[in-house]
């Protein structure tokens, strides 16, 4: 999962785009970059580390012009390499930057074709830079970048050939920048506006919050198979660039990714966690409706939302005995099972004194590997709980992402082959109660009436790009296992996959 911005202001773009990274930081905590123009220069500074590491003041300094794009990205297979973070550069033709959030799932069959038919040669196993050349040799054969048609008319080929998740933005020096979606909708992207000087500033983005924050209004959304154009003159222009396919956000960025203050494809992500909460309290009560909680608790910090009204309406005491150290990252997103491990520890403490002899309803967002849930279990037991249970806000993961989010290989799923009252024991918890996905479901459907469907691959296994076979789920799951990420000799799998999903 990563975070995307492009902006076309009246003055330098650079501080803006660095305060919008700053705000994505939790799409992406691994590299980050921004580039900008002035309309002849490029200048790019693009490292591993977070937003407030990579830019220091003479990397700000050199970052001049009122047109650029910015990227955080968050750890995958093989991503180690400075090389792989974005935005993503060709010099030909006109210079292109792009920055990319997805997955593309017939990257290696692009990457083939564009060396066999266009002598174009991919540094990287970075799928973006393979959208980033298809996107090149396509604006390429129109001729020029003068004029929004073709840049539209670019947006349509690269459509038509990539298939799986993309929200784009690109930059063509001296012309503009443009955003774009698949035609499923699949990773989320909407654009707003802001008055200076009496002129109009425009950004594109992955979430609504990084608008807010800067001052911008949302216009909207990108829509499945649309594209925003923004000329380097500050005018706007919107096209269906291919037809819209089914409209299906991926439901995982409402469970977890997106920040809780944004609004996704006209859904309150804040709004959406409550009604999570409200069903998950509702199937508790159909369960166990003498139940014994003394209080509910959420694993800080997406559950918070959910926790609160589950707590009201099961009628006990909310309150919040673990705190999150707010210094340690996002351990989902932490590319390796040590560090995720060793990081628990020392991201979570407890407040004793409320678990001290009580029946303790623990609340997650969802529960992937279990190891982080099983040990803050632990804590719960050690802080003297008489007894912990615990209730996940989604319905079990029993399936790989193939979208551009980099969850473990299936067979690491503590889902994996298990009954519920297995994975309970596992995590040491009294019980365990999942979310039903069709009340998942209902928690954001209903909102926008265009959104009838959502991508639930990960609970259901149903892909919606319709592409997705055996063959490419196994190549996934010899990509994604813990031992490939710890450093042992990557095969075939990985290197055809995903080192670097946007």
């Amino acid at each position: 999962m990563c975070g995307v911005v492009g902006m076309v202001a009246q003055s330098s773009v650079a501080y803006h785009l660095y305060d919008a990274l700053t705000v994505l930081q939790h799409r992406g905590q691994d590299a980050a970059g921004i580039a900008t123009t002035d309309h002849r220069r490029l200048n790019l500074r693009r490292a591993n580390g977070l937003v407030r590491n990579v830019f220091r003041q003479q990397d700000m300094d050199s970052l001049h012009g009122n047109m650029g794009i910015a990227h955080v990205r968050y750890p995958t297979a093989g991503s180690e390499s400075s090389e792989e973070a974005q935005p993503m550069y060709v010099n030909s033709p006109f210079g292109i930057c792009l920055a990319h959030n997805g997955n593309l799932t017939n990257d290696r069959a692009l990457s083939d074709l564009l060396f066999e038919s266009e002598q174009r040669h991919i540094n990287t196993s970075s799928d973006s830079e393979v959208l980033l050349n298809i996107f090149a040799h396509e604006l390429a054969s129109r001729g020029n970048a003068n004029t929004p048609d073709a840049v539209f008319d670019t947006v349509a080929q690269v459509a038509e050939q990539a298939v799986g998740a993309y929200a784009v933005v690109a930059m063509i020096i001296g012309k503009g920048i443009v955003g774009f979606r698949d035609p499923y909708g699949i990773r989320p992207l909407c654009y707003g506006k802001r008055e200076a000087e009496g002129k109009t500033e425009y950004m594109i983005t992955s979430e609504s919050v990084a608008l807010d924050v800067l001052g911008f209004e949302l216009i909207g959304d990108v829509l499945p198979g649309q594209a925003v154009y923004i000329s380097h003159d500050g005018d706007l222009h919107v096209r269906q660039c291919v037809e819209r396919k089914d409209y299906a956000p991926c439901v995982f960025e409402f469970v977890y990714f997106a920040r809780r203050d944004s609004v996704i494809d006209g859904i309150s992500v804040y709004k959406a966690r409550l009604r999570m909460g409200e069903k998950l309290a509702d199937k508790i009560l159909r369960l166990y409706p003498d139940h014994d909680i003394d209080v509910v608790m959420p694993i800080p910090e997406t559950s918070c939302t959910a926790a609160l009204p589950m707590a009201h309406r099961l009628s006990v005491k909310y309150r919040e005995g673990l705190v999150k150290n707010p210094y340690i990252g996002r351990t989902f997103i932490m590319p390796r099972q040590d560090e995720r491990a060793h990081s628990v520890r020392r991201k979570f403490n407890t407040v004793q004194l409320e678990f001290q002899d009580k029946n303790v309803l623990l609340v997650d967002d969802s529960i992937v590997r279990g190891t982080t849930t099983q040990q803050i279990v632990q804590m719960a037991r050690e802080a003297g709980a008489r007894n912990v249970y615990l209730a996940s806000a989604a319905p079990p993961v029993r399936y790989p992402n193939v979208y551009g989010i980099d969850m473990p290989a299936a067979s690491e799923f503590v889902a994996h082959g298990q009954t519920e009252e297995g994975i309970a024991r596992y995590l040491g918890v009294d019980w365990l109660v999942y979310q039903d996905l069709e009340d998942l479901k209902e928690c954001a459907l209903g909102v926008n009436d265009d959104v009838i469907e959502l991508d639930c691959s990960v609970f259901d296994g149903r892909y919606v790009t319709g592409d997705v076979d055996q063959a490419y789920l196994d190549m996934i799951e010899r990509a994604r296992n813990d031992r490939a990420k710890d450093g042992a000799p990557r095969g075939r799998g990985i290197q055809e996959l995903e080192a670097n999903s946007g």
